[in-house]
């Protein structure tokens, strides 16, 4: 292996595997034959704790580019994820994975995951990205409380 991006990569997974906060999963996809893909990561982000987004743990998706860390992975819930912030292709929306305004190269994957965890509860309704967890997020807070509560419910720790 080979590349800025792999070598960044190695490295990111080493640093996880020492430490990472708990409740999350986060590793290289790996091929039936044994390879593993450091450039796709499967990964879990758990609900924060005393949240409507407590008791759920999420499946997350980064894939990262040759031009890693210059440029950051993508991130992707499945689709349809309930969220103002995450588009109906489950892309996720968060100013630290644009590259034009809050990305930076020093930016870890561990930081992803919890700038990830962070927004799940704290929504920005100034940046969204699905219509209706926008509205519901703006016009009707008990109805969206609900369907976060009802969708952390889809995904229980199955670790």
């Amino acid at each position: 292996m080979s590349g800025i991006a792999r070598g960044r990569l190695m490295e990111e997974r080493k640093a996880w595997r020492k430490n990472h906060p708990h409740g999350f999963v986060a590793k290289p996809e790996t091929s039936p034959d044994g390879n593993v893909n450091l450039m796709i990561w499967h990964c879990i982000v758990p609900g924060k704790p005393g949240t409507d987004w407590e008791g759920g743990f999420f499946p997350l998706t980064l894939n990262f580019s040759e031009d890693y860390p210059s440029k950051p992975p993508k991130c992707r819930f499945p689709a349809g994820f309930f969220h103002p912030n995450v588009y109906p292709s489950g892309t996720v929306c968060l100013s630290i994975l644009n590259e034009d305004s809050g990305w930076r190269p020093a930016i870890t994957v561990r930081q992803i995951l919890v700038g990830i965890q962070d927004l799940l509860d704290q929504p920005n309704p100034a940046d969204p990205a699905q219509t209706e967890g926008y509205h519901l997020f703006i016009q009707d807070l008990i109805e969206y409380r609900k369907r976060v509560w009802q969708q952390a419910r889809q995904y229980p720790n199955k670790i």
